[in-house]
């Protein structure tokens, strides 16, 4: 069995992992690094999702990364799209040449002696184990199962002698030209998926348990058309994030302090959209905005389809399959020839890989994360999480410089081991994945490390707030040991009251 060492292994080849790999490459420009994909190719989410209408449910301008500008007017960008910037980012730093595709990670153990990580991948190409170590592990594969997505048992499904396909497995040859589809969920690809297959099929009905908050937004931003003639890509990209940031930023803050004004403002956005005929029952959550997050309307498509009758809403609870479709609990039967269980994730953190150190494995649903990029008790380790009240790639950008300066300045002192440690009890009762009261996330509650009640352990939603935890604030601020050793907390001194708020809004 071969075995290579590096300083960095990265997990992942993803948004994150890429991500990653290039702010090493800008601010750890000394480090060997490689990325260990289980997929053949990299783009992670927007690789392994093929079904029609795939898009981001982010702005590009919050999506892209930081310090390479998405170009072109282009708000909601298709999966293809998003997957070619990655690329192109990739091949821009010198990034793909450090990645081994097709190697599944099996284990990844920690040793106390040799004051590394060792990690045992599979070569599915060759069928052969393959030993890698690394001073510093870093996990940026996301938070779900990439080889099954979530799917309850319904009754009778084996009666059905239609087409049943799950949206994380869309086969290339599905014909749903004039057919009868039933797409079942009312999550965010639910809503691309109804628009889309409208074009084509005979009829798509959504059904629903309950009803999501939806947003129409243009595909493109005149605006921001409008800087990029004027102004350099880098300069208009900037502006543009700064306002879409802020704006974002405004809205989750209003719907938390004032949920019923916010309800009142986005269900009178909805009426407008679908006009006076619609039964606004289809459309109206009982619970809160942003308890769970808001679905994006791609140029209000949902809203067209629906008012042309190509498309309709059924809000109801499955009784059963049947041969030709679905019976529901009301007594209504929804005919179909193709149902699409949009029913939403499963989630897996680490790909599926269960850390060990020193030969004791880490449960993660007992352990605390640290500023959302180390978990305690786990040396020399973070992980890319993105935020889930804005864009992901926010948040995983200064996750990325939070770790190159964290390892930066252990190259400085001289140390060799950095590990955050809970003294105060801080394990609360929120996953990583916050307060969102999303069934994805209470499904998982076994599998998700916590946040703390306060301090470093506590999640921030806030982006603002976390450029100045993770990209000024001191390294040494007393919850991280190094080589053992607890460190005295150093005082903040911010050069300049605005300096975080412009570093946020226009960048490093």
């Amino acid at each position: 069995m071969s075995e290579q060492h590096f300083d960095v292994l990265i997990i992942g080849a993803g948004v994150s992992g890429i991500g990653m790999a290039c702010h090493l490459k800008r601010e750890c420009p000394g480090k060997s690094f490689a990325i260990l994909e289980r997929r053949q190719t990299l783009g992670g989410t927007w690789d392994l999702f093929r079904y029609p209408g795939i898009r981001s449910d982010s702005d590009m301008f919050t999506f892209g990364y930081n310090f390479r500008p998405w170009t072109g007017g282009k708000v909601l960008a298709d999966g293809a799209s998003i997957k070619q910037y990655v690329a192109e980012t990739a091949k821009e730093y010198d990034v793909e040449r450090h990645i081994r595709y097709g190697r599944a990670v099996q284990t990844a153990d920690w040793s106390s002696v040799d004051k590394c990580w060792k990690l045992i991948a599979l070569n599915e190409a060759s069928g052969k184990p393959e030993t890698y170590t690394a001073s510093f592990l870093i996990g940026c594969t996301g938070y779900y199962n990439y080889d099954q997505g979530y799917k309850p048992d319904f009754p009778g499904e084996a009666d059905f002698t239609g087409v049943i396909v799950h949206p994380q497995h869309w086969p290339e040859d599905l014909n749903y030209e004039g057919k009868k589809v039933v797409v079942i969920g009312s999550g965010a690809t639910a809503i691309t998926l109804v628009p889309t297959l409208a074009e084509e099929a005979g009829h798509v009905t959504m059904l629903q348990r309950s009803p999501t908050y939806l947003v129409p937004m243009p595909s493109t931003d005149k605006i921001t058309l409008a800087l990029q003639r004027v102004l350099s890509p880098k300069a208009a990209y900037r502006l543009t994030r700064a306002r879409n940031i802020s704006m974002s930023r405004f809205l989750y803050q209003r719907s938390r302090k004032s949920p019923a004004t916010m309800r009142r403002l986005f269900l009178g956005i909805i009426k407008r959209q679908v006009g006076d005929k619609a039964d606004m029952r289809h459309f109206t959550p009982d619970y809160n905005p942003w308890d769970q997050r808001l679905c994006v309307v791609k140029d209000g498509d949902l809203f067209k389809a629906l008012k042309t009758g190509r498309a309709s809403i059924a809000t109801d609870h499955i009784q059963r399959f049947t041969k030709n479709g679905i019976q529901l609990e009301s007594g209504a039967h929804l005919d179909a020839d193709i149902i699409i269980p949009a029913t939403g994730l499963d989630i897996q953190m680490l790909g599926g890989v269960k850390p060990r150190v020193d030969g004791q494995e880490v449960i993660l649903k007992d352990k605390v994360v640290y500023k959302n990029v180390m978990v305690e008790g786990v040396p020399n380790a973070g992980m890319i999480f993105g935020y889930t009240n804005i864009s992901w790639t926010l948040k995983a950008d200064i996750a990325s410089e939070y770790l190159c300066r964290l390892i930066n300045h252990m190259d400085r002192r001289g140390r060799r081991v950095a590990l955050a440690r809970d003294t105060g009890n801080s394990l609360g009762k929120d996953t990583v994945l916050g307060s969102l009261d999303a069934g994805y996330i209470k499904r998982a509650q076994d599998r998700l490390p916590r946040q703390g009640t306060h301090g470093p352990w506590k999640s921030s939603q806030n982006y603002l707030a976390d450029v100045k935890i993770l990209r000024f604030e001191p390294i040494e601020d007393g919850y991280i040991e190094f080589d053992g050793e607890k460190t005295r907390a150093q005082e903040y001194k911010p050069r300049g009251f605005l300096r975080p708020l412009r570093s946020a809004l226009f960048g490093s």
